[in-house]
C-alpha cells in the first residue's frame, strides 16, 4: 500500500537497490538490478520504476517495453559496465534509442562518435562557405539600392576559410526574417523565407535567390568571394533566376552584367557594376506564367509552355513578346535559340539578328525541322562543331519526344537551304524524354520513369559526328529522387539533376534523394559512376544546387575549375571543388547509392503512393513524392539487392524479417507502418567520403538496379 501511494504521488519507489527487475523488451526477456537501471537520474527507467510512467506487464509479471530488443542489449550493457559496446548495431539506431530512454551520458558519447566522421570544415572537396546575407529593405521605387549599402558602398568581404561563421544573431538573414511573414506561394505550399531557393552562376559571378530577394557574389583573385549586390525585398517569392556576367565581344563592354528574377508573369531585371552596385533596368510582363528564364548573350529570354516568348534586347532596350506554338523544350547554342514545341516542330531564333527587324515586331522565328511522327519535342540539345578553315559549323541536334524516342539530326554547312537531315533514332524509352545532352563524346537521355538515364558513346571524325561505327550503347541507370513535383519549399527549379558541365568535357548528374537531405551524390552522366558525395557542413538540409564553371585566374599554370554550389535551408551557401573530385575519379570506383545508403535516406522521408491522376501541366503540382512502390519494384526487379552486400546488420535483418525479405517489401512495410512507427530523422554517421576509399565498395556491379 505504501509503495502504491508513493508511486501515485510520483516519488521514487523505495525498493532495495539489489532488487531483480525482469524486463520484456519487444518479446525478449532481460533481467537486471534496480540499481543498474536507475543510476542515471531522470531517465526512462527511473521514471518507470518510480511509478511516474505507467507500466504494462506480460503474463509472467515482467515489465513490457515495446522497443527493439537488438538495440536494447548494448544499452543494458552500458548501464551495467558504463562502457560502450555497439555489437554491430547501427549508430543512428543506438543513438535514437538512447535518446528515447533518456540516457544522457550514452547520448553524449554516441554523438561524439558521430562527430569523429564529421566536421564543420567539410571534407577535402569543401572550398568555401558564404553565410546568410543581411535582410534588405523593402522595394519602394523603380530604382533599387546597391547591395553593400550597409558598409558605405564598399563591397562586403565574404569568409573563405573552412570554419563556421560566427553567430550572426538578429543581424543575420534568419534573425531578421523571424518576424516577417512571407507571402503565400503560388503553389499554395508554405514558404520557408530563410532558405536558398535558387542558385545560378556565370563565369566568376554567383546569384543566390531567397524567398523575397536575391544577392550576387563576385570572385576576386586575391580576396575571394565578395557580396556586390543585394536586391530590395520584393512583394512576391522568386521562382526563376538568370544571370549573365560576361559576353565575349559584346557591344556593352563591361556593362554586360545583369541578373533577372521572375515569378508568375512578372520579370525584374537589374544591371550590375563590377565595383559593387546595381540599378533596376525595368519590370517586364509576359502575360502568362514564366517557365524558363535565361540569357542568350545580352538578350534576356522568357518562355512559357503556352507558346509565348519574350525577349529583352540589351542594345535596343526593347522588350518584345511574340506567340509561337506551345513550347515544351529549349536550348541555345551561340546566338541561336531553339524551341521544341508540342506539334513536333523545332523553331529557331537568331538572337544576333534580332535588332534588324525591330520595327516589324518580328522575332524571325523560323521552323527548322519537324519530327516525322509529329511527336512533341520534350527535350533539346544543340552541339556546334568547331569551325574549320574549309567548312563552317556543323549543327548537330539531339531531341527527345513525348513518346520516348531519341533522335539526332545534322545540318551540313553546304546544305543550309535543305534543312537538317535525320541522322539516327533510338527507341529505348517508354516514357517521355525529359532531358537530353549531346556532347563531344556522349549522347545522354533521361526519361520520366524516375529519371531513367540511357547513354551512348559518340564516334567523331575531325570533330564531326560519324556514321562509322556509330553510337555505342554505354550505360543504363537511374538518378533516383524522392523530391516532390514542386521541389523543396515550392520551387523545383533549384533541384535540377543536370547534366552539368561543358559539352567538350565530362558532364555530371547531381542526385538529391529525399527533399530534406543534407547529402548530395555527384555521378558521371555517361556511366552513372559516383564521383563523390558531399554533406552540408552546418547540418542544414540542401534546398538548391548548381554547378559553376569558373574561369582560371591569371596566375601561371591556372586552369578553369568546376564547383558545386549548394544552398542550404538556413540561408548559407557552400562550395565544393568538383575539379579535384574528377581528377581523383579513378581512385574510387563506385556507382550510385548502396542499398544501405538508400534505406538510410528513406528513413528521413515518408513514402506515399502517387496521386490517382497526374495533374496537367497548367495545374498545381502535387506535393506528394514522384515515386511509387511500383517504380521501386521495377528498379530492383532484375537483380535482388539483398544478395549483393553480404550479411545484413541486425537492424536490416529485423527489417527483412518484418517486410518479408525483399527490398521492395521493406519499402511497403515502411508505407504500412506509417509515420508513427518510423524512426525520426536523427543524424546518422556516414562512411568516409575521401577519394581514396569508396563509401561502400560493391561486391557486384549493378546495372539497371544501380540507384
Amino acid at each position: 500500500m505504501a509503495a502504491a501511494a508513493t508511486a501515485a504521488e510520483g516519488l521514487p519507489s523505495r525498493g532495495p537497490p539489489g532488487e531483480v527487475i525482469h524486463l520484456n523488451v519487444g518479446g525478449k526477456r532481460f533481467s537486471t538490478s534496480r540499481q543498474t537501471l536507475t543510476w542515471i537520474p531522470d531517465s526512462f527507467f527511473s521514471s518507470l520504476l518510480s511509478g511516474r510512467i505507467s507500466t504494462l506487464k506480460d503474463e509472467t509479471g515482467a515489465i513490457f517495453i515495446d522497443r527493439d530488443p537488438t538495440v536494447f542489449a548494448p544499452i543494458l550493457n552500458f548501464l551495467r559496465t558504463k562502457e560502450l559496446d555497439p555489437r554491430g548495431v547501427h549508430g543512428s539506431s543506438l543513438l535514437h534509442e538512447a535518446q528515447f530512454y533518456g540516457l544522457t551520458p550514452l547520448v553524449r558519447r554516441l554523438q561524439l562518435r558521430e562527430e569523429l566522421d564529421r566536421s564543420s570544415c567539410g571534407n577535402v572537396l569543401f572550398n568555401g562557405y558564404l553565410p546568410p546575407p543581411v535582410f534588405p529593405v523593402k522595394r519602394r521605387n523603380r530604382h533599387s539600392l546597391v547591395g553593400p549599402q550597409q558598409l558605405g558602398g564598399r563591397p562586403a568581404p565574404v569568409r573563405r576559410s573552412n570554419t563556421m561563421p560566427p553567430n550572426l544573431g538578429n543581424a543575420g538573414l534568419l534573425g531578421r526574417m523571424l518576424d516577417e511573414k512571407a507571402p503565400p506561394s503560388p503553389s499554395g505550399q508554405p514558404e520557408e523565407p530563410g532558405m536558398v531557393r535558387l542558385v545560378c552562376g556565370h563565369h566568376n559571378w554567383i546569384a543566390v535567390a531567397y524567398t523575397q530577394f536575391l544577392v550576387c557574389y563576385r570572385l576576386k583573385e586575391a580576396s575571394g568571394w565578395q557580396l556586390v549586390f543585394s536586391s530590395p525585398r520584393l512583394d512576391w517569392p522568386i521562382e526563376r533566376l538568370a544571370l549573365t556576367a560576361r559576353v565575349p565581344g559584346g557591344a556593352l563592354g563591361e556593362h554586360d552584367k545583369m541578373v533577372a528574377a521572375a515569378t508568375g508573369s512578372e520579370i525584374l531585371l537589374w544591371a550590375l557594376q563590377a565595383e559593387g552596385s546595381g540599378s533596376e533596368i525595368g519590370v517586364f510582363h509576359l502575360g502568362v506564367p514564366v517557365e524558363a528564364l535565361f540569357f542568350v548573350g545580352n538578350q534576356l529570354i522568357a518562355t512559357s509552355h503556352t507558346g509565348r516568348i519574350g525577349v529583352w534586347n540589351a542594345v535596343t532596350k526593347h522588350w518584345q513578346v511574340q506567340e509561337v506554338q506551345p513550347i515544351t523544350s529549349y536550348d541555345a547554342a551561340g546566338s541561336f535559340l531553339l524551341l521544341g514545341c508540342n506539334n513536333g516542330s523545332i523553331y529557331y531564333v537568331d538572337v544576333q539578328k534580332f535588332p534588324l527587324r525591330m520595327k516589324d515586331n518580328d522575332l524571325l522565328v523560323s521552323e527548322l525541322y519537324r519530327d516525322p511522327a509529329e511527336d512533341g519535342v520534350t527535350a533539346l540539345s544543340v552541339y556546334l562543331t568547331p569551325k574549320t578553315s574549309d567548312s563552317g559549323n556543323w549543327i548537330e541536334i539531339a531531341y527527345g519526344t513525348s513518346s520516348g524516342g531519341v533522335r539526332v539530326i545534322v545540318q551540313h554547312p553546304e546544305t543550309v537551304g535543305s534543312g537538317p537531315q535525320l541522322f539516327q533514332t533510338f527507341t529505348v524509352h517508354r516514357s517521355p524524354v525529359t532531358k537530353i545532352m549531346l556532347s563531344e563524346k556522349h549522347l545522354i537521355s533521361v526519361c520520366a520513369d524516375n529519371n531513367h538515364v540511357r547513354t551512348w558513346s559518340v564516334t567523331r571524325f575531325r570533330g564531326m559526328i560519324s556514321t562509322q561505327p556509330g553510337s555505342t550503347p554505354l550505360a543504363s541507370f537511374k538518378i533516383l529522387a524522392l523530391e516532390s513535383a514542386d521541389g523543396h519549399g515550392g520551387c523545383s527549379a533549384g533541384n535540377d539533376i543536370g547534366p552539368y558541365g561543358e559539352r567538350d568535357d565530362q558532364q555530371v548528374f547531381i542526385q538529391k534523394v529525399v527533399p530534406s537531405a543534407s547529402q548530395l551524390f555527384v555521378r558521371l552522366s555517361s556511366t552513372g559512376q559516383r564521383v563523390c558525395s558531399v554533406r552540408s557542413v552546418d547540418g542544414s538540409p540542401t534546398t538548391a544546387f548548381t554547378v559553376l564553371e569558373c574561369e582560371g585566374s591569371r596566375r601561371l599554370g591556372s586552369r578553369p575549375r568546376r564547383y558545386l554550389l549548394t544552398g542550404q535551408a538556413n540561408g548559407s551557401l557552400a562550395m565544393w571543388d568538383l575539379t579535384t573530385a574528377m581528377d581523383g575519379l579513378g581512385q574510387a570506383p563506385a556507382g550510385g547509392l548502396t542499398e544501405q545508403e538508400l534505406m538510410e535516406q528513406l528513413e528521413h522521408c515518408e513514402l506515399a503512393p502517387p496521386a490517382p491522376s497526374a495533374p496537367s501541366r497548367g495545374s498545381l503540382p502535387s506535393p506528394s513524392p514522384r515515386i511509387s512502390l511500383t517504380s521501386l519494384h521495377s528498379a530492383s526487379s532484375n537483380t535482388s539487392l539483398s544478395g549483393h552486400r553480404g550479411s545484413p546488420s541486425p537492424p536490416q535483418a529485423e527489417a527483412r524479417r518484418r517486410g518479408g525479405g525483399s527490398f521492395v517489401e521493406r519499402c511497403q512495410e515502411l508505407v504500412r507502418s506509417g509515420p508513427d512507427l518510423r524512426r525520426p530523422p536523427t543524424p546518422a554517421p556516414w562512411p568516409s567520403t575521401s577519394l581514396g576509399t569508396p563509401l561502400t565498395p560493391p561486391k557486384m556491379k549493378l546495372n539497371e538496379t544501380s540507384f
